[in-house]
């Protein structure tokens, strides 16, 4: 395989990504120019799922170069995405009903314990399938069942926005890029951390670890999750409440990121050695 070749299959989540963007756009602007609702949709549907799939994309193909013993994980990484992400949706749906009436600290943070339990129903069934026994296959799962929740999130944010706003594309096109840009620091963070230590603690052995690990792993992805849902809750139209909105998200955008970013790092690392050997 030649350097150019090798280079572009290293960017297959590049060519997902612009593709699906081109198709986004392509289907967008036939909405605005023909008016045809027909067209409404398939914009929908695109533009929750283009950022979610680019970065699910993303992890499995840096997960396939590492695994040379169960084969890659495709299908179970599919499940999780859909499946899983629709599991997670209705459960945290129908669990947050009466939660979500109050907007006290106490009440986001019971929808942060709802939602971060709820994404991890499909994955921890594949835990305990224990075919699929890597850190970074948990991370994978993890990423993709918390982008799965986040896509059909943004679907049901999107469709509302829509029809509040009579109508206005163009808040559906803020909707859905501003959800879509920061879906992978949120639901997939969050889960894809759980899920890693999960793995990590299996992987390595120590089983008297692994319920301590495994709880305090989730409290710190739900406290992530409530912090971030108080920061949005404050927000208002005054500049002092846009500025302390955008502080804080970045502040638990910032944290949640470097957190997988470092898990998927000892992952790669410990997955390599493991190969080496």
């Amino acid at each position: 395989m030649s350097d150019r070749q090798a280079f572009y299959k290293k960017l297959k989540w590049l060519w997902v990504f612009i593709v699906g963007i081109l198709l986004f756009i392509a289907t967008e602007q036939a909405l605005k120019y023909t008016g045809n609702p027909n067209f409404f949709p398939t914009v929908l549907l695109l533009g929750s799922f283009v950022i979610p799939v680019t970065f699910v994309t993303y992890i499995y193909e840096r997960e396939r170069r590492l695994d040379t013993h169960t084969g890659s994980p495709l299908v179970a990484a599919t499940l999780c995405f859909l499946v899983g992400g629709a599991i997670g949706v209705v459960a945290a749906g129908v669990l947050e009903f009466e939660t979500l009436k109050s907007l006290s600290a106490l009440g986001l943070l019971g929808v942060g314990v709802i939602e971060e339990a709820a994404k991890l129903i499909f994955p921890v069934g594949l835990f305990l399938w224990g075919r699929y026994r890597s850190e970074m296959d948990g991370i994978l799962f993890g990423v993709a069942a918390g982008m799965g929740f986040a896509s059909l999130e943004t679907m049901g944010y999107g469709l509302v926005s829509f029809v509040r706003a009579g109508g206005d594309i163009n808040i559906l096109e803020q909707v859905l890029l501003v959800r879509g840009i920061i879906s992978p620091v949120g639901h997939a963070a969050w889960t894809g951390l759980v899920c890693a230590v999960m793995w990590r603690e299996r992987q390595r052995g120590k089983q008297g670890r692994f319920v301590l690990a495994a709880f305090i792993v989730f409290i710190v992805a739900v406290i992530l999750h409530a912090l971030w849902d108080l920061s949005n809750s404050l927000a208002s139209s005054t500049t002092a409440s846009m500025v302390f909105t955008l502080l804080g998200n970045l502040a638990v955008a910032a944290a949640s990121l470097t957190l997988l970013i470092r898990r998927l790092r000892e992952a790669r690392r410990y997955s390599g050695e493991a190969v080496s050997k």
